[in-house]
């Protein structure tokens, strides 16, 4: 009985929203704009921007740890002794980080065009 209440009244709450006629996507940006005013923390910079910074970091960690990859691969090749498994275990890890850093390079490369793009038509 009481969950057929609670389910009419979650149901009837966005139409409530609604039908203060103001869009709550608005309405939650305009509050985390004031907060962040209050609080000292204004960023003049748009979204594009920001998505941008972010994937720059992520790209840029990959890079890093796909180059440690690459140096581990080339110490266990040094340390192999001559064994043909550890060596070949070893131009695995070394192929493997060169494509995984060509790829990481692509995909910036494609993400700075795109967000530059981006910026470009919102500006």
């Amino acid at each position: 009985m009481y969950g057929t209440g609670v389910a009419v009244l979650g149901s009837a709450l966005p139409m409530l929203a609604r039908a203060q006629g103001t869009n709550p996507f608005e309405t939650a940006g305009d509050l985390v704009q004031r907060t962040g005013s209050e609080a000292g923390i204004e960023s003049g910079r748009e979204l594009p921007e920001i998505v941008g910074s972010i994937i720059n970091i992520v790209l840029g960690f990959l890079g890093i740890v796909l180059l440690v990859y690459l140096i581990w691969g080339g110490f266990k090749w040094m340390t192999s002794g001559g064994s043909e498994e550890g060596v070949t275990e070893a131009k695995t890890m070394i192929k493997n980080a060169i494509i995984g850093l060509i790829i990481v390079v692509v995909s910036y490369a494609i993400a700075n065009f795109v967000l530059t793009q981006l910026v470009n038509v919102t500006t």
